[in-house]
């Protein structure tokens, strides 16, 4: 009985460790299923991204500085056509808005009155004339008698009186008839220029002259006209600073302050012009100085009285540091821009910035030719941050 006992014990045992092991063993491979699902399921770690920019390198130019101003066209003469003498019209001989050239007959102002002026101051100097040739006479008569006591001192110094006061006479009729035949000649008005002329501002049979009317019309010549605009007190003080002297012409430079045109239609005038004066006083009410330009008008494009957008050279600074405008970034602590450094870290450089012409900026201070700078992406960045360069703009000369 002892025996079968043990025997059923010794039984349940072994099954309870089969079962144990059984166990042991379904544990084992769950955790390997698991271990191994981990793996397979498990993402790869994401790497880490860096901000990506566009550089450019830092180059050297000689950069022009150009001012822009509101400039008026002036004919470089403008002539006013008027009646010297009085009269009344007689004959317009020219076409309104026509070009005329100089000394071309333009009116008639009746000549009758001015003519018989002339004739009568004609006739004066031939009277006056004969009057000092019969005193001359007089005189040859009585001096040899006044030699041979046979007339008086008093006889001779009235003839020689006489004579004197003949030639005068005669002195004052010539200038009579050349003041006459002077007014005679004003009754036909030329022009004094070439150039266009406007229309006529009387009509015929209008009384003209000092006591009417004196203004006929104007001439313009304008194949070459001029351009006066103003510049600021300031830009004074910094041409002086640059030893520029506006309105003079420097040939120890290689260049000259010239001028260009943009119409009102936006579009370029194709000609340049150079400033050949300055104002040597500036107007304290405006705290500007007048500046003049002349250019050339062929085509007489140009009117007198138009307006213009001027644009004035005046600087050419010889290989300047230039970099783009917009990778500048001024707050009120000054300006800056990114540098990247050789081991593409981004750094923060303040720099100090001169004239900017167009969309490029001069930097007196803190750039050197060679430099890598950030134009796009500086939002992004703080300093010391690695970046990813995209776009970047290498000048092949710099590598050489």
């Amino acid at each position: 009985m002892r025996d079968r006992l043990k025997i059923i014990l010794g039984n349940r045992l072994a099954k309870l460790k089969l079962s144990r092991t059984k166990w042991l063993i379904i544990c084992a491979l769950g955790i390997i299923i698991v271990v191994v699902l981990c793996l397979i399921l498990r993402s790869e770690p994401e790497p880490q991204l860096l901000p990506t920019v566009s550089i450019e390198t830092v180059q050297t130019e000689d950069m022009e500085i150009y001012g822009e101003y509101v400039g008026r066209i002036r004919a470089q003469q403008f002539v006013e056509i008027r009646a010297r003498v009085e009269g009344y019209l007689e004959d317009m001989l020219f076409e309104e808005g026509t070009y005329i050239n100089k000394n071309q007959v333009l009116f008639i102002i009746d000549p009758k009155l001015y003519r018989a002026k002339v004739d009568k101051a004609r006739a004066q100097l031939q009277k006056d004339k004969a009057i000092e040739q019969q005193t001359q006479r007089n005189i040859n008569r009585i001096r040899p008698l006044f030699e041979q006591n046979a007339a008086s001192q008093l006889d001779l110094d009235n003839a020689i009186a006489a004579y004197e006061t003949a030639v005068a006479a005669v002195d004052m009729s010539e200038a009579d008839l050349a003041q006459a035949e002077m007014a005679l000649g004003y009754t036909t008005v030329r022009s004094p220029i070439s150039g266009f002329i406007s229309e006529r501002n009387v009509d015929i049979g209008t009384l003209v002259g000092p006591g009417g009317k004196s203004l006929l019309a104007t001439v313009v010549k304008s194949d070459t006209v001029r351009v006066d605009f103003s510049m600021t007190e300031l830009e004074y003080l910094q041409s002086k600073e640059r030893n520029i002297n506006f309105g003079h012409r420097d040939t120890s430079r290689g260049w000259d302050p010239y001028v260009t045109l943009t119409l009102a239609d936006k579009t370029e005038y194709p000609y340049k012009g150079f400033v050949d004066f300055a104002d040597p006083q500036v107007d304290p009410q405006t705290g500007t100085f007048s500046v003049r330009a002349e250019m050339p008008n062929p085509q007489h494009i140009l009117l007198p009285g138009q307006a213009a957008k001027v644009r004035l050279l005046l600087d050419v600074r010889k290989d300047a540091v230039v970099v783009p405008s917009k990778a500048v970034i001024i707050e009120k602590g000054g300006a800056y821009v990114y540098v990247i450094r050789p081991n593409g870290a981004a750094e923060k450089r303040f720099i100090e910035l001169g004239p900017e012409s167009g969309n490029k900026m001069v930097v007196e201070r803190g750039l050197a030719k060679g430099e890598r700078i950030v134009v796009e992406g500086y939002h992004k960045l703080t300093p010391g941050m690695q970046v990813e360069v995209v776009g970047s703009y290498i000048d092949k000369s710099l590598e050489e």
